[in-house]
């Protein structure tokens, strides 16, 4: 089947509709009937395009794969078992059907098989509910007659609250179930493929690849313009406070009775309020996170266009807001897997240039700068602490002592003021490290480093497809661990 071509100025959203049927039917051209118009009717209740996806078990599943067909639909295969194996539940004439419409697939997954054969067809029927928008049923009503029946996968969809089409085979009666569940259009799709296009333009694909470098220069370019500074805000509120705490003990040590003093002390509190209340509420933070995360997961899908079989790097990832986004780019990549075989030096070479030595840069710029603010704020722990403990002790020797007055100003200084202003400051230095994350980040991006340096290497002598394709897998993996662990840090920091 040729691969439909989506419009390059957005990413296409895909609906999936699945299905469970019965094998023995007494009227299967009847049938076959019904279940067009049912996937007729999906087709006119949501933009985008239907995907259908079942199993091709001899009965209704092939007669749904032919009616989704006949509707212009992909359809997508899976096997409860080896093919081998699956075929022993056809006689010869019904293979060869099945054979013949499995052809037309747009592909044909193999699942891995469960203790028993009754076990691979139910965890073929579960993974299709799974997978699915919509779950279209053939059911007469009656009981399961085995594991992994109609009834089972019907009462599995309703315990889920998934949309439900249940057919009569027999009147071809439609009843929904759980539509209020169903989203025509999916936000976060349509939230990203609205961003401004800004971003200078590129060299763009003309084929399956073009939504998607599309999706990532404007992700990327929304993602730089509008980056929050909320860690700048959350240093803005511990500081503020300090300076609040030091202006307060500078009033008391200095007997100062400045009327602007307190007004002072109240205006830093105030602000230090409005920096706490500007990252609770401040929406762009969402938005930022939300750009960035599609951009990275963009740039994962572009770093692997190309290879000879299609790196699966989405289908473990589970993000509630961006399931569509990861089932599109999925479904491009699939696609676009047989368009162009890239040459495997071209390839290599353009990995290593525009991947890793990329990523490359970007890390080790960030241990450039966390490590000496981290250094830098150590320092500053150590050496207030140290001023700190050394106020408090001469104090404490001064009186136990009984030495002579010390000068006002001396005692104002060391014995008042610096005593309960030292360990504030301390505290803050710490809260510093805390809230930029220091520690972790600059362990993170040398770990990092130290994987792009070894990749770097290895794809510089790797000479065949098979170790490549491993090899990128493995980086490509590692780097989007590294967005979704940053994804749920950031995600979060306004709760703070």
């Amino acid at each position: 089947m040729p691969a439909r071509m989506p419009a390059p100025d957005r990413l296409p959203q895909f609906h999936v509709a699945g299905f469970t049927g019965h094998r023995q039917l007494r009227d299967p051209a009847t049938a076959g009937r019904h279940l067009e118009s049912a996937l007729a009717a999906l087709q006119s209740l949501a933009p985008g395009e239907w995907i259908a996806l079942s199993s091709a078990a001899a009965g209704s599943d092939l007669l749904f794969a032919r009616a989704a067909l006949a509707r212009g639909m992909a359809w997508q295969a899976l096997l409860p078992l080896p093919e081998s194996e699956f075929r022993r539940d056809f006689t010869e004439d019904e293979w060869r059907a099945a054979e013949a419409l499995l052809a037309s697939a747009e592909s044909v997954t193999e699942l891995a098989g469960g203790a028993s054969r009754e076990e691979a067809y139910l965890d073929c029927g579960i993974e299709t509910v799974n997978a699915c928008d919509v779950l279209v049923a053939l059911w007469d009503g009656e009981p399961a007659r085995g594991r992994g029946g109609t009834a089972e996968m019907v009462a599995y969809a309703r315990e889920l609250a998934k949309p439900l089409i249940v057919i009569d085979p027999e009147s071809g009666e439609a009843r929904r179930e759980n539509f209020g569940n169903f989203r025509p259009a999916d936000p976060e799709l349509e939230f990203l493929n609205g961003l401004p296009d800004g971003a200078a333009p590129g060299v763009e694909a003309d084929d399956a690849r073009a939504p998607v470098q599309r999706l990532y220069r404007k992700a990327d370019a929304a993602a730089n313009r509008s980056a929050p500074q909320f860690r700048l805000l959350t240093v803005a509120t511990v500081l503020l406070h300090v300076a609040a705490t030091i202006a307060a003990t500078a009033g008391l040590a200095f007997d100062w009775h400045d009327p602007l003093l307190p007004w002072a002390k109240l205006l830093l509190v105030l602000g230090a309020l409005a920096a706490a209340l500007a990252i609770r509420h401040y929406r762009a933070q969402r938005n930022w996170v939300r750009c960035r995360l599609a951009a990275e997961i963009c740039r994962a899908a572009l770093a692997t266009w190309g290879m000879p079989r299609r790196a699966a790097l989405f289908e473990d990832l589970d993000l509630p807001g961006a399931r569509q986004l990861l089932r599109s780019l999925h479904m491009l990549h699939r696609r676009g897997a047989p368009e162009r075989r890239a040459n495997l030096d071209t390839f290599r070479q353009a990995y290593r240039r525009e991947r890793l030595e990329d990523q490359l840069r970007y890390y080790r710029a960030r241990v450039g700068r966390a490590a000496p603010l981290l250094a830098w704020l150590r320092a500053g722990f150590a050496g207030s602490t140290v001023l700190a403990v050394l106020c408090i002790a001469a104090y404490a020797l001064h009186g136990a002592l009984g030495l002579p007055p010390a000068p006002a100003g001396v005692e104002s200084v060391a014995f008042q003021f610096l005593p309960i202003v030292l360990p504030v400051i301390a505290a803050a230095f710490v809260a510093l490290v805390s809230i930029n994350d220091l520690h972790r980040r600059v362990a993170r991006y040398r770990e990092m480093c130290g994987l792009l340096e070894a990749a770097h290497r290895q794809a510089g002598v790797t000479h065949s497809w098979r170790s490549l394709e491993h090899l990128v897998r493995h980086t490509e993996r590692a780097l989007l661990r590294e967005v979704l662990e940053w994804h749920t840090l950031m995600s979060h920091l306004d709760r703070h």
